[in-house]
């Protein structure tokens, strides 16, 4: 019934709306996918498994991405500032992930521009406070120790981050920037143009549910005969460590600042499954139950190493088996089927706001038909903006909003929970169903304002953070050591945290939106900073 979503805060889009399977809506061809993906409960984090699929023809041409999870589609994972072996943690924001797709990134034919920090010092994880601006999906990079590790491990930033979006560099990457910004004053101007170099944010989808079956269906285009071709799944997941891919073999990076934050995360390299299957007037299905090889484990190139024993097996939701086998025997499987279609998906019904808060929303509305108010539709399209309505005319520029909402028959209840939301701020949303031809329906549209911020939503260090615009700038770590180290092992230092905890919010929420106020915070902290400089414990 329920599904998340998360919203990629006023970055507007173009060219997101489901595109007909066939030229008149009414008759199109369909390629079905449908595999398990399996949990790993053994893992120490919940690293959620990483997936894109795309088609080549019998030759080994490539033809098109049919799908790719939004963390590299939509939030430039392979492609983000800071080198690539950074250590990781539950939503880490930094380093560019080149090993999560080699072999799709070397076979997809594009090139981009590589993404660093906007000082071009990729091997500091620290990062300047005039060039971090307001982080609406990823958390702040956190310790294990940290109190925030484990809910943020749970899929929600605990308190607000800061981070440095980057810059383009003149060095090539193979894989997209991100989709999802618009560009704060503390920005570099390029991400004014990220969003224009990502094809892919078209199709991203929400990353699945571990342990529950999972299908997409890719419209094939008119113009791409029948045939032979061949499908290939590339499933990539962080801390998948075994006994050759291990935190000894590929340890942390060593003489970097903030060496000792996150952990290390590179594990068994991407596995790769392969489907053959045909195109034609009539229903065609292929299967595989085992995977065809794997990866470079380093990135550097996109050849399939065969199966051998790196990989682990019989380990559920590791290596090999990061797709679970099916009670039917599969691992992936694929049908090909021709579509008539000629009614699109009606409005969705009824929409209300069940649930608001300073940073979410919780909105149900009645789920119409894939014909009209009959049958089930495929999925849903759902944009946000700030003011505006938002209508047919301006629908794709709204900023789109990732969802795993899974359909449910025409009259259900569907809930749509949208967080990373701004306190005490109006918003439009506008939902719109599609069916597997891709036909649209009708917008709904729904308008609600985000309650006021409560005390407390702002972590520790709150005036500091605010007043440097980072949690991982220097002075804030340093801050953070002194409190910890100092002030919480005597009685008037306790009574001094808790009094900065209780009025520290409220003044954080001030400080953090003037530029005049942060500038006068950081004149203030400035001898305190120094003085903790000097102490040594």
């Amino acid at each position: 019934m329920a599904g998340l979503a998360r919203v990629a805060l006023l970055a507007p889009l173009t060219a997101l709306a489901p595109t007909p399977a066939a030229a008149d809506g009414a008759d199109c061809r369909l390629v079905d996918v449908d595999f398990l993906p399996a949990d790993r409960p053994a893992s120490p984090i919940r690293a959620p498994l990483q997936i894109v699929a795309w088609i080549e023809d019998a030759s080994g041409t490539f033809v098109d991405t049919i799908y790719i999870t939004h963390a590299t589609g939509t939030y430039g994972l392979g492609n983000r500032p800071g080198r690539f072996d950074f250590n990781s943690g539950p939503m880490w924001p930094y380093g560019r992930r080149t090993t999560v797709f080699p072999v799709w990134a070397h076979r997809h034919g594009q090139s981009f521009l590589q993404v660093v920090f906007q000082d071009g010092r990729d091997n500091d994880l620290s990062h300047s406070v005039i060039q971090s601006s307001h982080e609406a999906h990823y958390c702040q990079p956190l310790r294990r120790g940290d109190s925030l590790w484990n809910i943020a491990d749970a899929g929600s930033c605990a308190t607000e981050a800061y981070t440095d979006k980057g810059r383009f560099s003149s060095q090539p990457s193979l894989y997209p920037p991100r989709a999802d910004l618009v560009r704060m004053g503390q920005d570099d101007a390029n991400v004014d143009v990220y969003n224009e170099r990502n094809p892919f944010d078209a199709i991203s989808q929400a990353t699945p549910v571990m342990g529950a079956p999972t299908s997409f269906t890719w419209a094939v285009p008119p113009s791409l005969a029948a045939g032979d071709y061949v499908l290939h799944v590339e499933t990539s997941r962080e801390f998948d460590h075994n006994a050759t891919y291990s935190a000894t073999a590929f340890p942390a990076p060593t003489g970097i600042s903030f060496a000792e934050w996150g952990e290390p995360y590179r594990g068994q390299p991407s596995i790769v499954y392969k489907v053959p299957f045909t195109i034609a007037a009539t229903p065609t299905a292929a299967t595989t139950a085992s995977y065809a090889g794997y990866g470079d484990p380093t990135g550097a190139d996109g050849a399939i190493r065969l199966p051998d024993a790196t990989i682990a097996l019989g380990v559920p939701g590791s290596g090999a088996e990061r797709f679970a086998l099916t009670a039917g025997g599969y691992r992936v499987r694929v049908t090909a089927r021709p579509e008539p279609d000629f009614t699109p998906p009606a409005a969705p019904g009824a929409p209300e706001l069940a649930d608001v808060t300073s940073r979410s929303a919780t909105i149900t509305f009645t789920a119409p038909g894939d014909d009209g108010l009959a049958g089930k539709v495929r999925g849903y399209d759902v944009r946000i903006q700030v003011g505006d309505d938002i209508t047919e005319a301006n629908f794709a520029a709204a900023t789109p909003v990732v969802t795993s909402l899974l359909p449910e028959a025409a009259g259900a209840t569907q809930t749509l929970e949208l967080d990373n939301l701004l306190f005490e701020t109006e918003y439009v949303v506008a939902i719109r169903a599609y069916d597997d031809c891709r036909n649209v329906g009708p917008i709904t549209m729904l308008r609600f304002t985000t309650a006021p911020r409560g005390a407390g939503e702002v972590d520790a260090c709150f005036i500091a953070t605010a007043a440097y615009g980072s949690a991982l700038a220097r002075d804030v770590d340093m801050l953070r050591h002194f409190r910890d180290m100092l002030l919480r092992k005597t009685v008037l230092g306790e009574l001094a945290v808790e009094a900065y905890y209780t009025f520290g919010p409220a003044v954080s929420g001030v400080v953090g939106e003037s530029d005049l106020l942060r500038e006068t915070a950081r004149g203030f902290l400035g001898p305190l900073v120094r003085a903790v400089g000097r102490y040594r414990p």
